[in-house]
């Protein structure tokens, strides 16, 4: 298969690999302890580990490009702001 028409940098493939490494843990995870029922934290609606991981993926999205804008491009420190961010909303969301 010619994948020649992307940029396949290895900071893309670790994205993506990423992102199927979440959402296999995340499959995993339903599959040892099923349901995982919805609860209201500080947002006030019923969010599930589902919503939650979505949520902290579309922030970190969102952090990133931030930093981007108004940093540079060294994502590193970003990366740990991120992840932070996740654990804040698995806890409280």
């Amino acid at each position: 298969m010619n994948l020649s028409w992307m940029a396949w940098t290895t900071p893309t493939a670790i994205f993506f690999i990423t992102i199927v490494s979440l959402l296999l843990l995340m499959s995993l995870w339903e599959a040892i302890k099923p349901g995982g029922g919805p609860r209201v934290g500080i947002l006030r609606i019923e969010t599930t580990r589902g919503d939650r991981l979505f949520l902290s993926l579309l922030g970190s999205a969102f952090i990133h490009l931030a930093w981007l804008g108004l940093v540079g491009p060294n994502l590193w420190w970003a990366l740990g702001v991120s992840v932070f961010y996740a654990l804040l909303v698995f806890r409280f969301v």
